[in-house]
């Protein structure tokens, strides 16, 4: 495997991210994203649907300061009950 494919991204720090965090309630994915957000500026609109809208998909669009916080919204998205997927 090529030394390319193995390098990570360099982001510089703060930065915009967009979180994709998919479950089968919108509104508590909302809730969610507020709990662990809290008082954060952040922006969450609605992606898609899956066909019969059994799940769906919302963008999740704040300003991360660091590798640790990215990762720490990353792991606290995925770890609430009202979400399934986190991308």
């Amino acid at each position: 495997m090529p030394d390319d494919k193995k390098r990570k991204v360099q982001l510089e720090y703060p930065c915009p991210w967009v979180y994709k965090i998919i479950g089968p309630d919108a509104d508590e994915m909302r809730h969610a994203v507020a709990e662990i957000i809290l008082d954060r500026a952040y922006k969450v609109s609605h992606s898609r649907s899956s066909e019969g809208a059994k799940y769906h998909c919302l963008n999740v669009e704040l300003s991360v300061e660091s590798e640790s916080h990215r990762t720490a919204l990353y792991e606290a998205l995925k770890a609430h009950r009202a979400v399934k997927m986190v991308l």
